[in-house]
């Protein structure tokens, strides 16, 4: 049977390129970003991680052991120590006042992604939040591996790269995949389905949130 992780891997494959092609990604790879479309995904980013770290906590509560417990535990800090560092570093670098970080609200697809998966954490089956999880762990260092390989020394998000491209993010990642791969051969072929779904959704919801971010998008106006 092939394991679940990797037919949810193929079956996204022509959406995964999109994301490598999104504006975001090629300029960021570049280095031709603009400053406030990177601000704003920062501040973007800073919220979804506060709801990513407790739902990966969850996660972790509600697994089938302790080990499942202290691996979801320890991604739970280390996603908020590195990428609080990471933020600390670009609000300085990039000028963004934190009272505008206090005062943010979530964007649109901001609000959608982590509303799916705080959905999915207190609705659906263990497996189900799992593999909801899986495709932020796994494509941002897929894209962080793959821009890594094209851009410069001196590219000016070089920090937000060397973090996603890094070999132990990289075993953080392989280390869920291998806690998704056995949650999928455990379960029903009925919660299989559901956790394919969710993986999809949760790609779908990765290309929303880089997307949102390059086209700056808002809530309508009143």
């Amino acid at each position: 049977m092939t394991a679940l992780s990797e037919a949810a891997w193929q079956h996204t494959a022509r959406l995964r390129q999109a994301i490598d092609a999104l504006p975001f990604n090629t300029e960021l790879a570049a280095g031709t970003l603009s400053r406030a479309r990177f601000q704003g995904y920062i501040v973007q980013d800073a919220l979804y991680l506060a709801q990513y770290s407790r739902i990966l906590l969850m996660a972790g509560v509600r697994g089938t052991d302790s080990e499942t417990l202290r691996t979801f535990g320890a991604c739970a800090l280390e996603a908020v120590a590195v990428e609080q560092a990471l933020h600390a570093r670009y609000l300085t670098e990039f000028g963004v006042d934190p009272k505008r970080l206090a005062d943010a609200e979530p964007s649109p697809d901001c609000l959608g992604y982590t509303s799916f998966l705080l959905a999915t954490a207190y609705h659906e089956p263990w497996e189900v939040l799992v593999a909801a999880l899986l495709p932020c762990f796994w494509i941002y260092w897929d894209v962080g591996t793959r821009v890594a390989r094209h851009a410069a020394k001196d590219n000016p998000y070089r920090a937000w790269i060397d973090t996603y491209a890094d070999e132990a993010f990289g075993e953080a990642v392989r280390t869920v995949i291998g806690i998704t791969d056995k949650a999928a051969d455990a379960t029903t072929e009925t919660i299989r389905a559901r956790m394919m779904t969710a993986f999809i959704r949760s790609t779908q919801y990765e290309w929303l949130f880089w997307d949102g971010a390059y086209q700056q998008r808002d809530w309508p106006a009143l």
